[in-house]
């Protein structure tokens, strides 16, 4: 009973210990994508640009729907586009942070 008591509490700190010898360990490639994630985010925030694309897109998919099923059909149609929209902004973010990454040396 000891010694698996021992056992747990050794395996128990063991494992607590794990995220400390971690900290502080940053690569070049965890520097440069949070470099790079920081400044997409920065001009993003300045320029609107997820905001234009979401709101575009659900624009888009509430005329759509509405030409197609009236009232019920715009809002469904609006949720739908705003959906896809966000959808296409984080595809796009990614894809934007992945370029600056490149562009960073290395």
């Amino acid at each position: 009973m000891i010694l698996q008591r021992g056992l747990a509490l050794l395996t128990l700190t063991s494992v607590l210990a794990v995220p400390f010898s971690i900290i502080g360990q940053e690569t070049a490639a965890h520097r440069r994508h949070r470099r790079a994630s920081e400044v997409q985010k920065a001009s993003d925030h300045q320029h609107h640009t997820g905001a234009k694309i979401v709101v575009g897109s659900a624009a888009g998919g509430a005329i759509v729907g509405g030409l197609m099923g009236g009232g019920k059909g715009a809002l469904i149609g609006g949720a739908l586009g705003a959906g896809g929209g966000a959808v296409a902004n984080k595809i796009r973010t990614h894809h934007e942070i992945k370029q600056r990454e490149r562009s960073y040396p290395r």
